[in-house]
């Protein structure tokens, strides 16, 4: 999580200095492709507080209302993230270009908007790679596009996706900016400003998506599920595993509960033997399973509870 710190505090720095500038520049020039630019740094920038205060809560210690935590904390800020990205940045971008295209005016000279523009990608790019770093970091050997579906930590792949929106809306807005002013038609620059409402708007749907499937409980991939099923079969005394269920509460934070049936001639020292070695194998195969549950079916009078994997 210090990792996501690190991309959240670099988008955030980045952001900060973009949007005055773009708001300073776009009131200038009358560009309404700028200012939509300096609405989308401003909204990343504020997006980026909710994500810190959202890790900040998700550390909170477990409490007698909320036995496994407060990871899902991130969730709830990161979806709070992906509205404001669709309704400020988004809509807003959208009605500036739509009232430009309505009632176009005249742009002055674009050249600031051309040294704000290659200053912000400038910044942008940085913060794209600190953020793109972190990410493959975590997602290790695993494909690009494989790991940004299955990635449970919103801090990381919504700073990769704002990244990367901003990058593609610099993009739109130069072109933008620089046909108005060669074709000397401003409502290009109104339509420019249209295409990066609709981007964020595209970029938001994608965010809310992630974060809605966190936040009703995603659990962990199948071959993780398979590769614990494997482990508790191979111990002597397991007949057969049953199912294996599991949820994130927190992006380094997973529930699993597994249903194990011993033989019939298991004792009770052989099935406390064999949970204890489950329990051992999986965590420290996977780390991020905090919360393990092993359910005994048929096995004789064992204390399972004594066999519960602890924080």
């Amino acid at each position: 999580m210090a990792e996501s710190r690190v991309a959240i505090y670099g988008a955030i720095g980045a952001n900060v200095a973009i949007a005055i500038t773009k708001f300073i520049v776009g009131g200038i020039t009358g560009s309404s492709a700028m200012l939509s630019e300096g609405i989308h740094s401003a909204v990343d920038t504020f997006n980026g507080v909710l994500l810190l205060v959202g890790i900040r809560l998700s550390k909170r210690p477990p409490s007698a209302e909320h036995p496994f935590g407060h990871g899902k904390e991130l969730y709830f800020w990161s979806l709070i993230v992906a509205v404001l990205i669709f309704g400020l940045g988004g809509g807003v971008s959208f009605f500036e270009g739509v009232q430009h295209i309505r009632h176009p005016e005249p742009m002055r000279d674009p050249t600031w908007n051309y040294v704000v523009l290659a200053a912000a990608a400038l910044f942008e790019g940085a913060s794209f790679v600190i953020a793109l770093r972190q990410f493959l970091a975590q997602a290790g050997d695993m494909p690009f596009w494989e790991a940004l579906d299955h990635s449970k930590d919103p801090t990381t792949y919504t700073v990769l996706a704002e990244d990367s929106a901003a990058l593609a809306g610099l993009v739109v807005a130069g072109l933008g900016i620089y046909f108005s002013h060669r074709l000397e038609m401003p409502e290009l620059d109104g339509a420019a400003s249209v295409v990066i409402g609709l981007l964020l708007a595209g970029v938001a749907v994608l965010l809310i998506r992630q974060a809605r499937g966190l936040l009703i409980g995603e659990g962990i991939r199948p071959e993780t599920a398979r590769a614990i099923r494997e482990l508790a079969m191979a111990q002597p005394s397991v007949e057969e595993v049953g199912h294996v269920l599991s949820m994130y509460v927190g992006p380094d934070n997973v529930l699993v509960v597994v249903d194990v049936n011993f033989h019939d001639d298991t004792d009770t020292g052989e099935a406390a033997e064999a949970i204890a070695a489950i329990e051992k194998q999986v965590r420290a195969r996977f780390p991020m399973i905090k919360r393990l549950f092993i359910e005994a079916s048929d096995a004789p009078a064992v204390d399972v509870a004594a066999h519960v994997a602890r924080r």
